[in-house]
């Protein structure tokens, strides 16, 4: 046994000290038996240990077994235990090329590799922060939802205004009258999208159009929808277009001034009467700034019934109220009132007064029946137009807010 350590002496040894050239085939069948034939003369089992398992809880670590020699009779012939001289670590030879071209066996990987894995390490630490940083850095906004195009086409047939005629929309926007609109178009004083326009059935819109009169742009927002109520009072006209005569637009100068107060950001809307009542005729007119609104209330087929009120000098007797209901002949059309009532007598009213009701709204028709049934007229106020009825509380020359009833009242259908 002595033979057999003395054998794995040597071999340890040469492992550690052992210095090669370069690699021949010579050299390799020497080494090879060299080792061979010094760990062939025995059949003995080494100890031979590896990297160490994980540490487990609670347990003893076995006793190294010691190689005794059998012939031996004292314990100074004992092999000493390979466990103790190595430890734990399992030693890896590495066969590295020297400066010279020699190739060498050491115990520790060379420097050159252990610097080339520490900076490969560290740059992928680099490159993992600057992609976190990236991704913290770089978000992406979430694109608005967009609606599909059945969506869209049935916001734009249900909600959406469409487009207008280009008179329209000036005369809409405040800019003139309808007819003056008309011929600010003629004269080439329009542009729409930069082209002079000409036309005053151009199809246009607002939002999407730029439009241009007389160097000013025509705001997008067309104003918001007013319709109101006048008591009109007597003297005034119902046009704002003559001006050695007061019309009935300068009861609303306080109501344009405080506009923007009350709807700022909105241009200020220019507002017509809807039909007309004559200089001398006072009561109820209606003020608005739409126009098919004003079209569908203005028009005989809308059939809208209006009722007045007509003081008379002198009496009223029975055959005047037939010939009033028989009614006349006005512009080479036959007019008949809907209605003819004689009022009875007030303590405070010393005169007459009949209420008289049509629908045809022609150009002076009740003082053209009352003149016909010889009578002289001395005042004539309008008190209601289809179920809208002027309130008692509102005084001359003073104006009131219609809401969706009283609007419905008129027969609007909108």
């Amino acid at each position: 046994m002595a033979a057999i350590a003395a054998a794995v002496a040597a071999a340890t040894s040469a492992f550690t000290s052992f210095h090669l050239t370069r690699a021949t085939p010579h050299t390799r069948r020497h080494i090879r038996t060299f080792i061979t034939s010094s760990l062939s003369s025995s059949s003995t089992k080494f100890n031979i240990t590896f990297a160490p398992p994980k540490p487990k809880p609670k347990t003893k670590p076995e006793p190294a077994i010691p190689i005794i020699n059998p012939n031996s009779d004292s314990d100074s012939d004992s092999v000493p235990n390979l466990d103790a001289e190595l430890g734990d670590q399992l030693y890896i030879p590495w066969i590295v090329r020297d400066e010279k071209g020699n190739l060498t066996l050491q115990s520790t990987p060379p420097a050159r590799l252990l610097h080339e894995m520490a900076n490969a390490s560290t740059s992928k630490k680099k490159k993992k922060g600057k992609e976190v940083a990236s991704k913290a850095a770089t978000v992406v906004p979430t694109p608005e939802p967009k609606h599909s195009k059945a969506a869209r086409r049935f916001y734009n047939e249900n909600f959406r205004d469409p487009p207008q005629r280009l008179s329209k929309v000036l005369a809409a926007a405040g800019v003139a009258s309808r007819r003056s609109s008309e011929e600010l178009i003629f004269q080439g004083r329009v542009t729409v999208n930069g082209s002079v326009c000409k036309t005053p059935q151009t199809k246009v819109d607002p939002a999407r159009d730029v439009i241009y009169v007389n160097g000013n742009r025509l705001p997008k927002k067309l104003p918001t929808k007013v319709y109101l109520a006048l008591n009109k009072p007597k003297g005034y006209i119902c046009s704002s277009g003559e001006k050695e005569t007061k019309s009935v637009m300068s009861l609303f100068d306080d109501f344009i001034k405080s506009w923007d107060k009350r709807h700022p950001g909105q241009p200020k809307p220019r507002l017509f009467t809807v039909g007309r009542l004559d200089v001398a005729t006072t009561g109820l007119i209606i003020v608005t700034n739409d126009g098919e609104f004003t079209h569908q209330i203005s028009h005989p087929s809308s059939n809208l019934s209006k009722e007045y009120i007509a003081t008379i000098d002198g009496e009223v007797n029975k055959r005047h109220l037939i010939a009033i209901s028989e009614g006349t002949v006005i512009d080479g059309v036959h007019c008949t009132p809907d209605n003819v009532e004689l009022l009875p007598g007030q303590p405070d009213l010393s005169r007459p007064r009949l209420r008289i009701v049509v629908h045809e709204g022609r150009n002076h028709e009740v003082r053209e029946l009352v003149k016909n049934a010889g009578l002289q007229l001395r005042a004539l106020k309008r008190i209601r137009i289809g179920g809208f009825r002027l309130p008692a509380d509102l005084a001359l020359g003073k104006h009131v807010e219609l809401n969706q009833a009283n609007l419905k009242a008129l027969g609007w259908k909108s």
